[in-house]
């Protein structure tokens, strides 16, 4: 989302130039796994995350993984994905579970989501790499099938998979539920956050706009011992020439 003033494999060199030493993504499929390596080994950075085929993003779909009857294609799809983390180095792949079918009642989609879960956790073992499922608002994507956070951990302790774990965006989790701070408390410590990701609420803007007090939650972050990366998954607020830097305000503070 950061750097849309650039072509995107010129983004790569746009956040190494402001300090970052991780990028993610959404997707990666449409380009050759060998050019995005040399890009990351180029800028020294290190590629954290990415997400499996969505199934026709273009066309409405926002994941798979829930999906009555897609479970073929689901498969194949991740298959894909490890294929291009060994590439990548990269550690972790966010499924998106998909949204609800009308034809589908949600005993359906929860059978298939745990099924297709508890296969592609088997499979990324052997990679050594981590599967996410990431709670995601429904007014952002309306009908998508998980939007709660103690839906997601229940879901990840019941499959039982130690590299399944969730993605908790806190821009997502603070439309959905709110109550940040105590959020964190109670599920960092469980050890099944595998990523965090950040943007300022309601516009989804950068983190010091808007009414989430982030330099509180970095804090927190901090004293809680959290060990991963946090995403900037947001838009600038002024994508323009320059946009994206210049919005870093918040993070040169932090330095």
């Amino acid at each position: 989302m950061l750097y849309p003033e650039h072509a995107f494999l010129d983004r790569f060199a746009a956040a190494a130039d402001d300090g970052f030493k991780a990028v993610e993504f959404l997707f990666p499929y449409a380009f050759a796994k060998a050019d995005l390596a040399a890009r990351l080994k180029a800028h020294g950075l290190q590629q954290v995350l990415f997400n499996a085929p969505p199934g026709d993003w273009d066309g409405g779909e926002r994941g798979l993984a829930s999906l009555p009857g897609r479970e073929a294609e689901f498969r194949a799809g991740l298959l894909i994905a490890l294929d291009y983390a060994a590439e990548l180095s990269c550690p972790r792949i966010h499924v998106m579970a998909g949204l609800r079918t009308t034809d589908s009642d949600t005993t359906e989609h929860e059978a298939t989501y745990l099924t297709n879960l508890e296969w592609a956790a088997n499979q990324a073992m052997k990679a050594q790499v981590e599967i996410l499922i990431e709670p995601i608002n429904r007014r952002d994507m309306p009908g998508y099938f998980l939007n709660r956070q103690d839906v997601a951990h229940s879901i990840v302790a019941e499959v039982g998979a130690p590299n399944l774990k969730v993605q908790m965006d806190l821009y997502h989790c603070q439309v959905v539920e709110g109550d940040l701070g105590m959020k964190l408390r109670q599920y960092l410590p469980t050890g099944r956050v595998g990523h965090i990701q950040i943007a300022g609420v309601p516009h989804r803007h950068e983190p010091d706009q808007g009414e989430v007090n982030f330099a509180y939650l970095f804090a927190l972050l901090d004293e809680l011992g959290y060990p991963g990366w946090v995403g900037c998954e947001y838009r600038p607020a002024q994508p323009g020439a320059g946009g994206t830097s210049a919005g870093l305000g918040w993070l040169r503070s932090m330095a």
